[in-house]
């Protein structure tokens, strides 16, 4: 008991220090609408109805948030599956989900996009995910989403089924888990920072226009015929948005192209990175092949190893970089993460 009192303490105290750092950010963005938050809150889930926690589902938590939140609030999840779909709207910003372990807690749904909506309509990928955040100052810490759409048939890769849609700015995401098939993670918009997270998937399993650095990750393949990592939606070379991976592991099955031009300038950067045998000839995909994206886009490599890693450089149109090309990918600046990340958490 007092092991767990500690634990919930040290958390709250972490959280306490970002909120901090959010104070600053938030009061210098002047044309931010939030008022800074002041105070905090603390709101448990346990899927156990024997439990003393506040509410059993995540959801139910995140509504008894008020609109146009001002308090630094922490939802605390006990470990278990909570088999719902969560969404965060825009008016509750200043939301952190904590959970008792990648592997110990489990929020999961199986839209899929296949599947019809509330109003009768077919979903489109993103309205699939799991769980949905459009709010700002958002952050997740071990913690895992799913989706578990099951496959169309045996042999085939998956429905687009999205398990995790990130549409709100200066979000922080720290040993979080992201499980699906095909577009497992929506990336769609704002600045992001995950950091020792897993991500899994086949096809374009991380997708999307953010601006997001990976740190540390692990990025999974369970493509059984042919995948891709990652697929950025950048449209015009005045977009500040891309993705940068700094330190990850590429490991699973393949053959995998390692990024996607979904964009007419998308921009995907790979530093640090190792690279399992999994790569596919060539390396990249420019998406349709008759647009000439491989003259607009910026796909860049820097010191990347593994047995994979020389069909990374497959193409005349993935840049080696040199440090000086390369460093504007690999610091937390790329997100303007000095202003709302914590030294401790880059």
């Amino acid at each position: 008991m007092a092991s767990s009192v500690y634990s919930l303490f040290a958390a709250f105290f972490l959280f306490s220090l970002h909120g901090l750092l959010l104070f600053r950010a938030s009061a210098s963005a002047s044309k931010h609408k939030w008022v800074r938050p002041s105070g905090h809150r603390l709101i448990t889930v346990d899927v156990n109805v024997d439990s003393f926690a506040d509410f059993q589902s995540v959801q139910a938590a995140v509504d008894s948030v008020p609109q146009n939140n001002s308090q630094n609030v922490l939802i605390q999840i006990a470990a278990g599956y909570y088999i719902e779909k969560v969404v965060v709207p825009a008016s509750k910003p200043y939301i952190t989900f904590q959970g008792a372990g990648r592997d110990a807690t489990v929020i999961e749904w199986h839209d899929r996009a296949s599947d019809r909506g509330p109003d009768g309509q077919q979903l489109r990928t993103y309205q699939t995910a799991s769980v949905t955040v459009y709010a700002a100052f958002f952050s997740a810490r071990n913690i895992s989403f799913k989706n578990t759409a099951p496959a169309p048939m045996p042999g085939m890769q998956g429905w687009q089924a999205a398990a995790f849609r990130i549409s709100g700015d200066k979000a922080y995401f720290s040993g979080c888990g992201f499980y699906g098939a095909q577009d497992t993670l929506c990336d769609d918009a704002g600045r992001h920072y995950f950091k020792e997270c897993y991500i899994e998937g086949s096809i374009d399993f991380i997708f999307g226009n953010g601006r997001s650095m990976y740190k540390d990750c692990e990025l999974h393949s369970i493509a059984t015929r042919f995948g891709s990592i990652a697929a950025q939606d950048r449209k015009s070379p005045e977009e500040k948005t891309g993705f940068a991976f700094v330190g990850c592991r590429v490991t699973g099955t393949g053959p995998l192209y390692v990024g996607r031009a979904m964009g007419q300038y998308s921009r995907i950067v790979f530093s640090y990175t190792y690279f399992d045998d999994v790569v596919a000839h060539g390396g990249w995909d420019d998406w349709d092949h008759v647009s000439n994206k491989n003259k607009t886009v910026f796909f860049g490599v820097y010191n990347c190893w593994g047995p994979g890693a020389a069909a990374v450089r497959g193409v005349s149109w993935a840049r080696e970089l040199d440090y000086e090309s390369a460093h504007h990918f690999l610091v937390k600046s790329f997100v303007n993460g000095r202003h709302w990340i914590l030294p401790q958490d880059a």
